[in-house]
């Protein structure tokens, strides 16, 4: 063998080496691909997902509503540069930096933690909207009084604000904005209701913390509904984040007005939501239209923010519409359309 034959075959062996050492290192990125998806009308573990207890009547009505998840590389398992590659030329995967998901300062605990506790926000905010959508009275209910703020001693938390001067408010954006009104130092009329009475009171403002030329009364408040009903989830601790709140806010109205929403059609659906009924964007939206293609959907909403992004991905088949939805309100009437004609115009992506 030459001289020049046992370089290059030592070149050669050497770059096999460093090519299966490159394949073995981990790469500092997570995977996202179509997770499960779950029907909110139906079952889990032979418990509703989804039921309304109390004095109002309920409807089981045909179709499904599916929640969509996103399944992600658990924080413990390495991302490998075959692994890697796959994601990257998959359209229905997507690679993100492994810190954008697991930042580095949380523990896989604390993460856990806050995906649960951003699905238990989004129950909250899906039942407001949800049972408002339906009819149920809104309020502003005092959720916390500062007990060094003007309002300490006047208010309690469980009071409902009815108006302020006068003038009433339905929504915690309605309460704020009038008393913003002012100048720190003046003073404000609620009219308040505590259990079966209802009062007028006066109450001092003063500057805020954050914006010293914004009153505040030093309560924190949040918008309800007053109804006679409990809304029961039973979603598996496995799903976390606030990316369902639509569909548990859907899922409530159907359960609670005659005929099915879905038209007996398969939909799917995602965005969060606020007490108010805005939707707002979330993240993997290819992975869930993938994900509820799949599973059989042939409609899926989607939040107005995403439309771009998953119209621009081509990850929805043909046959799957994708609905643009703003709010709740936008949501039920698109499906109420649709439930009537198949082929009725909604707005889409």
């Amino acid at each position: 063998m030459t001289r020049r034959t046992t370089t290059l075959t030592t070149a050669a062996l050497s770059l096999v080496a460093l090519l299966c050492v490159a394949l073995l290192l981990p790469v500092p990125y997570v995977s996202l691909r179509p997770g499960p998806t779950l029907d909110t009308l139906g079952e889990e573990d032979g418990e509703p997902v989804i039921s309304i207890e109390g004095g109002a009547r309920t409807y089981d009505d045909a179709g499904q509503l599916d929640l969509v998840t996103v399944s992600v590389t658990n924080p413990d398992v390495d991302v490998r540069l075959p692994e890697a590659l796959g994601a990257w030329f998959d359209p229905s995967a997507a690679l993100v930096p492994k810190e954008l998901i697991y930042p580095t300062e949380k523990t896989t605990e604390e993460s856990n933690a806050e995906t649960q506790q951003e699905m238990a926000g989004s129950q909250l905010s899906a039942r407001v909207a949800g049972l408002a959508a339906v009819g149920y009275p809104v309020v502003v209910r005092v959720e916390a009084v500062d007990p060094d703020g003007p309002a300490d001693g006047t208010l309690r938390a469980d009071d409902v604000v009815v108006a302020v001067d006068g003038v009433p408010v339905k929504t915690t954006e309605e309460l704020i904005d009038a008393v913003s009104d002012r100048e720190p130092g003046d003073s404000v009329q609620l009219r308040v209701r505590r259990g079966e009475q209802t009062r007028s009171v006066t109450v001092g403002t003063t500057a805020s913390d954050e914006e010293p030329d914004v009153p505040r009364i030093g309560i924190q408040v949040v918008q309800d509904v007053e109804a006679d009903v409990e809304v029961v989830n039973n979603v598996p601790q496995k799903i976390g984040g606030p990316s369902a709140g639509l569909v548990f806010a859907l899922a409530i109205y159907d359960k609670l007005t005659p005929g099915p929403l879905t038209g007996g059609a398969n939909v799917a659906g995602t965005g969060s939501i606020t007490a108010d009924g805005l939707v707002g964007p979330i993240g993997g939206i290819q992975q869930k239209v993938v994900g509820a293609a799949d599973d059989g959907a042939s409609v899926f909403l989607v939040p107005a923010d995403n439309c771009a992004e998953v119209s621009d991905s081509g990850a929805a088949p043909e046959d799957l519409l994708l609905v643009r939805v703003n709010e709740l309100t936008d949501a039920i009437s698109s499906l109420e359309a649709l439930a009537e004609n198949p082929r009725a115009e909604v707005p889409t992506c």
